[in-house]
């Protein structure tokens, strides 16, 4: 008998704890279908005002919830926002721009074209001068060297000293060394058979010698 009503009365209690429990989760889909109610799919494109192109990377906040999103490189951007929130749309070179989403909307999704307006500031004229006042200039510009011109440059680069110093300096290219090798090759072939001449037994070669040291030619400036 005890037994009986002992198992009764836990019988009742998994009831009501299952009664509960079902009330509760009634209870709470319904707030969060009420929630879900007020939020929506808020999105759009943002493009400028003076050529309507679309503005990348927007800074997209929701005044609200303190939540928001970044526009793509077209313009386009999409988020979640309350009804009756405030967004703020702003962006580098533009002026900051509100919008209040409409509270009594019945869908669960909105569109909107925001559009920016430049934020221009107009500077005052700065003239930049290479010199800090005017008797640095007076005196750069006397003391200014003026270059020479095309004929100047031209009886420079055919001067003596410009022309022996490039026949030094340059060293010679094919054509030059296929000539000195012919050249090589025609001579052993034309004293084949005999002593070639040498300069150093020649006595013309030493009276020339013997002038240019005379004149000074070997002398070193």
């Amino acid at each position: 008998m005890y037994i009986y009503i002992i198992r009764k009365n836990i019988f009742s209690l998994k009831l009501s704890a299952l009664l509960f429990l079902l009330f509760l989760s009634i209870f709470h889909f319904s707030i969060n279908a009420q929630n879900n109610d007020d939020y929506i799919q808020f999105s759009g494109i943002v493009v400028s005002e003076d050529s309507l192109q679309p503005v990348p990377y927007c800074s997209i906040i929701d005044k609200v919830t303190r939540r928001g999103t970044t526009s793509d490189y077209f313009g386009y951007y999409s988020f979640v926002a309350g009804k009756g929130d405030t967004v703020i749309f702003s962006s580098i070179g533009y002026k900051k721009n509100e919008f209040i989403i409409p509270d009594t909307l019945t869908s669960n999704k909105y569109s909107l074209i925001q559009v920016l307006y430049s934020d221009t500031i107009m500077l005052k004229t700065a003239v930049i001068y290479p010199w800090p006042s005017k008797e640095q200039f007076a005196k750069a510009f006397v003391e200014t060297k003026i270059p020479n011109d095309d004929y100047q440059r031209a009886m420079n680069n055919l001067s003596r000293a410009q022309l022996n110093e490039r026949m030094e300096f340059t060293p010679m290219d094919g054509a030059l060394n296929f000539k000195w090798q012919q050249q090589q090759i025609q001579s052993k072939i034309y004293y084949n058979g005999q002593y070639a001449p040498n300069s150093l037994l020649n006595p013309f070669a030493w009276a020339k010698f013997i002038e240019a040291w005379k004149r000074g030619d070997f002398k070193n400036d």
